[in-house]
């Protein structure tokens, strides 16, 4: 039987990017433009609403789940993860804040400040307001993940009803983001394209996004090398060893997009680290859901590069609560096709991107989803460099207690 040709999504958001570009160009009539830009404002209404019901399904089943294995495990893996998490976004603030205005001159600032105002209207505006804003929804969802993992811990083996009432939550949240929102991302990023493209703005932003992309995988790069040589240094074992181990891990989640698929290859070169069973078992399918520092690097870079394209203020100031905050909103975000940028969308305010629905935040959702592939990756790698290292504390404990 012959399988379907299936598009991916980053050719169809490029298709999407294409069409908003024709779409956009002056021969074009207008009322099939703002038609475009009236459906993209609508889907994109209806995608602020999603967003918190699914950072509260996911982030409260990965809280939740966290109950296999001892607390020491649990805490040391936990505090590398989310370290790991927010180095690797504060390295890539650092670079892309001091690097990408080299990528900028001001000729293309002017240009893109004075069609900053010149946007299609829809014909009509439709909002749907979330049920919670999405502070509260992290909020919330600790609360609950923490409370569910406390009793499914606890000798009645309480809280399993309400973790398998969360469990099919998740899977229908799950289904909405394949059913209703990621295939209309390209019409989300088209309608976005078609007022750029109206305004003069694409050709100047494009111009910049393409160094953007590449200065960005390569962060991915030097993530992996230096975290592996950490590893490597800490475990007494070979980095470039380890990082040949990798490369079978790094290339399935570049073809997979997922942190989970990749699960069982990545746990084959945890093995060939030579971590041990139980803490390569422990270790793999949790730091899949919780450790995100190549999606960080991505969203950070390209959250720097839209402010300082479009002369929004960014400082250390301003961007650390917003990788504090988000790397701990992305727990679990893995599990969905592009969980990492959805997630991100409603905290972009913090660095004056706007609302999830606004111009900048597509842009945002565009050029992270063409890399997401390499974030997965990095995120993956990173994971077994924090097996090694996790593995090597745990025998060293093991030894200390004997």
């Amino acid at each position: 039987m012959e399988k379907k040709f299936k598009l991916g999504l980053v050719p169809r958001l490029i298709i999407g990017i294409l069409l908003g570009i024709f779409f956009g160009q002056q021969f074009i009539p207008e009322v099939i433009s703002r038609l475009i830009v009236t459906l993209s404002g609508i889907f994109s209404s209806y995608l602020s609403f999603v967003i918190p019901l699914m950072i509260l399904a996911y982030v409260t089943m990965g809280i939740a789940g966290l109950r296999e294995g001892s607390g020491f495990l649990l805490a040391v893996t936990c505090a590398l993860a989310y370290a790991s998490t927010l180095i690797s976004g504060t390295a890539s603030f650092t670079v892309a804040y001091n690097l990408f205005p080299s990528f900028m001159n001001s000729e293309d600032i002017q240009k893109i400040a004075e069609t900053a105002g010149k946007s299609l209207e829809p014909f009509l505006s439709l909002k749907f307001p979330p049920i919670l804003d999405t502070l509260s929804a992290v909020l919330f969802a600790f609360i609950l993940g923490l409370g569910i993992s406390t009793l499914r811990a606890s000798e009645n083996k309480m809280g399993d009803y309400l973790y398998n009432s969360f469990g099919e939550l998740s899977n229908i949240i799950d289904r909405t983001l394949r059913i209703s929102i990621i295939p209309f991302l390209p019409l989300y990023i088209c309608g976005t394209f078609v007022n750029m493209t109206k305004s003069g703005q694409t050709f100047v932003i494009l111009g910049i996004l393409w160094k953007v992309f590449l200065v960005v995988i390569l962060m991915h790069f030097i993530y992996l090398v230096i975290v592996f040589f950490v590893a490597g240094a800490i475990g007494k074992k070979s980095p470039i060893f380890l990082i040949k181990n990798q490369i079978r891990g790094y290339i399935t989640a570049l073809g997979t997009q997922s942190s989970a698929a990749t699960i069982p290859v990545n746990l084959q070169c945890a093995e060939k680290d030579g971590i041990s069973e139980q803490i390569r078992n422990f270790v793999v399918p949790l730091c899949a859901n919780i450790h995100m520092a190549g999606s960080m690097i991505t969203i950070t870079a390209c959250a720097t590069a839209v402010c300082l394209m479009n002369q929004i203020p960014i400082s250390y100031t301003i961007v650390l609560p917003f990788i504090l905050i988000l790397g701990i909103a992305m727990v679990a975000s893995p599990g969905a096709p592009g969980g990492s940028i959805m997630t991100a969308l409603p905290f972009l305010y913090m660095v004056g991107l706007g609302a999830p629905d606004s111009p900048l935040c597509a842009i945002m959702v565009a050029l992270y989803i063409t890399q997401d592939s390499f974030g997965t990756a990095c995120n993956v790698s990173g994971d077994n460099a924090l097996g090694v290292i996790v593995d090597t504390i745990y025998k060293k404990k093991v030894i200390k207690s004997a």
